[in-house]
C-alpha cells in the first residue's frame, strides 16, 4: 500500500470552509532578522504556510518577507496562509480590537488568514471579550479565520458552549508530539470539527536520540525529525517545524516514502511522558 503523500501543497480544510497549509513553519523564538531571512527562505523551499504571533515580535519582519519574496516567486497574498496570536486576553473588547487592527497594520499583508487567542489565561471574561473581537475582526475582514492556542479540553467547550458565540474556533495550536500526545485536547477538539495545530513537533530537539525514535527512523529510512512530522500529519494535525536553515526546512517537510504502521504509532503514542518543553497553559482558570 502506497504511504500517503504530504507535501507542502497539502491543504486542510477548516470547518468555515477555508483551507491552510498541512505543514508550516514555526517563527517561534527567531529574532527579528531570522524571521525575516526564514520566511524568505522557506517560501522559495515551497512552504506557504507560517505561524507567527505578538509575543514572537517579528511579525513586522515575517510579512515584509513575504510581501517582498511573493511576486518573484509567481505567488499572490492568496497563496500564501499566515498566522498570528494575541499576546493577552483581556476583559477590554476595545483593547483587543486595537491589538488585532495593530498586528494586521504591522505584517502589513492586509489580513491575517488565522488569528488566534494565544493562551486561556485572564479568566472567563477575558477569554469571552477577546474572542468577541476576533469575530469582529472576521465580520470585518481583518482576519479570515478564528482560533485558539494552548486550550484544554475545559476551555474549548466554554467557548464552543457559550450561549452568544457567533463564530466557532476552527483550530487549537496546541504542544503536541509523541512525548507529550495531548489526547484528551485532540480528541475534544475533533468533537467539535476543530483541527489541532501541533507546535513543537520536534520536541525541540530533546528526544532525537530516544531509542524507539532511533529504531523507527532507521526502518523507515528517514531522519528522527521526519519520523516526528510524519507521526504528526497521520494523527490528523498540522505541525509547525521550525527552523532557521533552508536544508533542515527541506529535510522537515520530506515525509513521503514512508507509511508508519498502527504498530509504529502505538509505540510512538506509548512514549507519552507529558513532557512541556516550554510552558502548558492549558489548566489554567
Amino acid at each position: 500500500m502506497a504511504a500517503t503523500k504530504y507535501t507542502l501543497a497539502s491543504r486542510v480544510k477548516l470547518a468555515d470552509g477555508h483551507t491552510m497549509p498541512q505543514i508550516q513553519l514555526g517563527l517561534y523564538m527567531m529574532t527579528r532578522s531570522e524571521a525575516r531571512s526564514a520566511v524568505t527562505a522557506a517560501l522559495a523551499e515551497g512552504y506557504r504556510g507560517f505561524d507567527c504571533a505578538q509575543m514572537y515580535h517579528n511579525e513586522k519582519e515575517a510579512g515584509q518577507a513575504l510581501r517582498e519574496s511573493l511576486e518573484s516567486h509567481g505567488l499572490t497574498r492568496a497563496d500564501v496562509f499566515y498566522t498570528s496570536k494575541l499576546a493577552e486576553n483581556r476583559t477590554s473588547y476595545d483593547a483587543v480590537r486595537a491589538s488585532i487592527r495593530q498586528s494586521v497594520a504591522a505584517c502589513g499583508l492586509g489580513y491575517i488568514d488565522l488569528f488566534l487567542l494565544h493562551s486561556p489565561y485572564g479568566g472567563p471574561a477575558a477569554r469571552w471579550a477577546s474572542w468577541r473581537a476576533v469575530e469582529d475582526a472576521i465580520g470585518e475582514g481583518e482576519v479570515k479565520s478564528g482560533g485558539v492556542s494552548n486550550y484544554g479540553p475545559q476551555h474549548v467547550e466554554e467557548l464552543v458552549n457559550h450561549p452568544g458565540l457567533k463564530v466557532k474556533p476552527v483550530v487549537n495550536q496546541i504542544e503536541s508530539h509523541p512525548f507529550n500526545t495531548r489526547t484528551d485536547i485532540r480528541e475534544t477538539c475533533t468533537k467539535h470539527g476543530i483541527v489541532v495545530e501541533a507546535y513543537a513537533p520536534l520536541v525541540r530537539g530533546m528526544r532525537m536520540r530516544h531509542p524507539v525514535v532511533v529504531q523507527l527512523a532507521k526502518k523507515h529510512g528517514c531522519t528522527p525529525a521526519q519520523l516526528l512530522v510524519r507521526w504528526s500529519l497521520q494523527h490528523g494535525m498540522v505541525p509547525l517545524p521550525k527552523s532557521v536553515k533552508r536544508a533542515r526546512m527541506a529535510e522537515n517537510a520530506d515525509v513521503n516514502g514512508f507509511e508508519l504502521s498502527a504498530d509504529d504509532l502505538a509505540k510512538l503514542d506509548a512514549l507519552d511522558e507529558h513532557l512541556v518543553t516550554d510552558w502548558d497553559p492549558t489548566d489554567a482558570e
